[in-house]
This record gives structure tokens, sequence and C-alpha cells, in this order.
């Protein structure tokens, strides 16, 4: 009986072992592929290279504002998986709108270096805010911050030590680990996650006004998570929920309602006070 019960023991620390050496694999689905040029997917858009403060390169399109330009800009924060180019229809609508945006690849997505963490990712949208006001010349309270499901939580902590004229949060979880237990429920995922992304609790520190986005039929991200999130918020402009769309359909990634949530909260950024 005693030799069981070490067996098992055993057992169940390579088991624990494996999940701690290969989670990340599990939370970051990267497309590795380059993505080519901006202008083969968006026409008059660029080629940009981003630096982080840990030598980084990363690949980036900057995509110019149609007529007229609002003077505000999008950083665009993607989510877990894909790469720049599948994000190419959201900034081809926002442009169509007066908006600036910008798209890059994290760490070991589209061609960039180096592997994803949330500590990485962090320095990469920090090197993304910042090519947007020393070299595209925005200033700081003229960009919004846009993060998709795990990109949400890299623009709130963002948010936290840069403030940006606005934050829109599509489909937020209130932490890694509670959407983490969500589809992952025998295991003790809090206990073992090394990368925690406290959204949330991040959240309630944000002064800039907020726009939660989610889908009522959102099968990755628990909608009453995303709408945790928005009772967060100390300053919630609006809370849109999408009606029957899942986490990847179209009309919640980068549809109409999306679209226009934007546009409004850049119209409170350029109205002022």
């Amino acid at each position: 009986m005693v030799r069981f019960a070490v067996i098992v023991a055993a057992v169940l620390t390579l088991v624990l072992a494996v999940i701690w050496g290969f989670q990340r694999r599990l939370i970051y689905l990267p497309d590795v592929a380059d993505a080519g040029s901006a202008t083969a997917v968006l026409p008059g858009a660029r080629d940009v290279v981003l630096q982080t403060d840990d030598g980084v390169r990363l690949g980036a399109w900057l995509v110019p504002a149609a007529p007229p330009d609002r003077g505000v800009a999008v950083l665009v924060a993607p989510g877990n998986a894909g790469n720049r180019a599948t994000r190419a229809p959201l900034a081809r609508a926002l442009a169509a709108e007066g908006l600036t945006v910008l798209l890059f690849d994290y760490r070991g997505y589209g061609g960039s270096a180096g592997r994803p963490s949330e500590q990485g990712l962090a320095r990469d949208v920090r090197a993304a805010q910042r090519h947007l006001v020393e070299q595209a010349g925005v200033p700081a309270d003229r960009i919004l911050y846009l993060g998709e499901s795990l990109g949400a939580a890299v623009v709130t902590k963002l948010a936290t030590e840069i403030a940006p004229g606005g934050l829109v949060l599509r489909s937020p979880f209130v932490d890694l680990a509670s959407v983490g237990q969500v589809h992952y429920p025998f295991l003790p995922v809090r206990l073992l996650l090394r990368d925690e992304y406290p959204l949330a609790d991040q959240l309630a520190t944000v002064k800039a006004p907020v726009t939660v986005v989610l889908g009522a039929e959102d099968s990755i991200v628990p909608p009453d998570q995303s709408r945790t999130v928005a009772a967060a918020a100390p300053t919630l402009r609006d809370l849109v929920e999408v009606a029957g769309a899942d986490h990847n359909d179209p009309a919640l990634v980068h549809g109409k309602a999306l679209t226009a949530a934007v546009v409004d909260l850049a119209e409170a950024v350029t109205a002022g006070p």
C-alpha cells in the first residue's frame, strides 16, 4: 500500500512538472509565419520594426487613417493566436473611420524573435506605445489601447503604467486562472500558472475611460467574466454585448459593434473633458 502511494505521488509529480514546463504552449498559440509586407495586405500601410527594451525586434504595420483624420491612433494588442495578418480586417475597418492603427506581433509571433510570456508581452506592448509617441508623433492621450482577449490583459497592464486616451477591452477575462479553470476544471490551475494576467485587479486602478465589448455566446471567455471586468472599471463608458457572437466570430472580431465602440471612444477623447 505504501509503495502504491509512492508510485501515485511520483506520477502526479511528473504530470505536474510536465504541465509546469509546457503550459505556455497551451496559452500562446502563435502563427510563426512571417506576416509579409504591409502593402500586400493593407494598401497605404507601411512596415515598421519595434525595438523592445530587452533587445527583441518585433514586426509591425502602421495603417494610416483615411480622411478625415481624427487625430487618434489605436494600438491593437492581439489575442493569443494567429499573427497581425489576421487583424487586417479590423485595421481596415478602423482606418476607414479616420483612425490610425498600429498592428504588431508579440515575440514569437509572425516572424518576431523570442518566446512569449507575461513579462515579455508587457515589454512588447510598451515598445508599440513608444513607437506611436516617439516615431509616429501621436500624443499619449490621443492613443486608444484596444486589447483582444489575452491582449485585453496586456493593455490593461500598460494602462497602469502609461495612461491612454481610452481603453477598449474585447472579450476580457478576470484573470488567466479564472478562464483557465473553466477549460481545465480538473487541474489546480491557479497554483500551476506561471503567467497570471490579473486583468480585473489592475483595471481597478485605471482612470482612463473604458469600453468593454463581449460576445453573448463566447465559448472561450465566459461572458460573465467580461461583465465582471466591466464592473471593475472605475470609469466605464460602455458595455457592448454582441448578440449571438462567439469568441472568434467576425461580428465580434472586427464587426460594426466593435468598430462603433472604438469610434465612440475616439470621439470622446477628441471632445475633451
